[in-house]
């Protein structure tokens, strides 16, 4: 049977999720995402990837500063969906909505829950050099991602992935995932299984400040800072009063003083070991090779990095 479904979502990640509700039996009344933002240089005010592709496939759209409010409220209890679907939606459902839908507000989540609650979950794996992560799939209630599960997947990541890769991994994982549980949920064979709180960590939100690098941390630890802050905020470094966004590097057995160059290659010296990089992108400029930056860019061996 055919299910009234309301979807929620705002970057990329959210897009396989659609995806999948659209080509599958079940129909979208309406979709809601976060407002159009300014980019980066205020140049352009650029609608979300969700609001994008929605109105691609001719579904309504709706994009609220807040829902916190009664006009939100009204229309929602006035369309009454069976199911809302939350995927990187960037806002809290407030308390009284989690009742207007016949099934409630389900939620793919891109962690192992209750590891990682929070904002920056993939971010947060990678940097702390987990050996897995995975989504997962669980009722929404009151406290942030604190409902009960419906369905776990896991995959084994390593050290050279980054959030970029790791974001399309999971969106696909979840969205393959998805259907199959609203089956078993409108069959009512779904299973729901409390977390264990006690066990719950955080990943808070990606400062600016603690992208910044510190050569004085461990080289396996800056790589993994460098994937998993890729592609925003992005690691970066000071020199000679710029800034350079590091994309890539990889672990170098060289060692020297911690934030010394001490190749002419851009190796550079960490607490433990060091880091070779290999593609950068100085404040202004575009994303180049380490090769191609070298070539009209001179940091020779023996310079301190801020």
């Amino acid at each position: 049977m055919s299910l009234k479904i309301v979807f929620m979502g705002t970057p990329e990640f959210s897009l396989p999720a659609l995806e999948s509700i659209i080509n599958s039996k079940h129909k979208i009344l309406t979709v809601y995402s976060q407002p159009a933002s300014r980019s980066e240089r205020g140049q352009k005010v650029l609608s979300s990837p969700v609001e994008v592709f929605a109105k691609k496939n001719n579904l309504i759209v709706r994009t609220p500063v807040s829902l916190n409010n009664e006009n939100e409220y009204n229309f929602l209890k006035k369309i009454n969906p069976d199911i809302v679907i939350v995927v990187a939606y960037g806002k809290i459902i407030p308390k009284k909505f989690l009742n207007l839908s016949k099934y409630g507000f389900l939620n793919i989540h891109a962690s192992l829950l209750p590891r990682w609650r929070g904002a920056a979950p993939i971010q947060r794996s990678i940097m702390n050099l987990d050996n897995e992560t995975g989504i997962t799939i669980m009722k929404i209630v009151e406290e942030l991602d604190a409902g009960p599960i419906i369905k776990q997947d896991r995959i084994k990541i390593n050290q050279n992935i980054d959030a970029t890769t790791l974001s399309k991994i999971l969106s696909k994982l979840g969205a393959k995932s998805l259907l199959d549980t609203i089956d078993l949920i409108q069959k009512g064979k779904a299973k729901f299984i409390e977390q264990d709180h006690s066990k719950a960590t955080f990943a808070k939100k990606i400062s600016k400040k603690e992208s910044k690098i510190s050569w004085d941390e461990e080289a396996i630890k800056l790589v993994a800072k460098i994937n998993g802050l890729n592609p925003n905020p992005g690691a970066w470094f000071e020199y000679e009063n710029s800034r350079y966004k590091v994309w890539k590097a990889e672990i170098s057995n060289q060692v020297g003083d911690a934030g010394e160059t001490i190749d002419n290659y851009l190796t550079v010296a960490c607490k433990k070991l060091s880091i070779k990089i290999l593609e950068i992108q100085k404040e202004g400029k575009s994303r180049q090779s380490v090769d191609q930056f070298l070539l009209g860019n001179k940091i020779v061996k023996g310079k301190k990095l801020g």
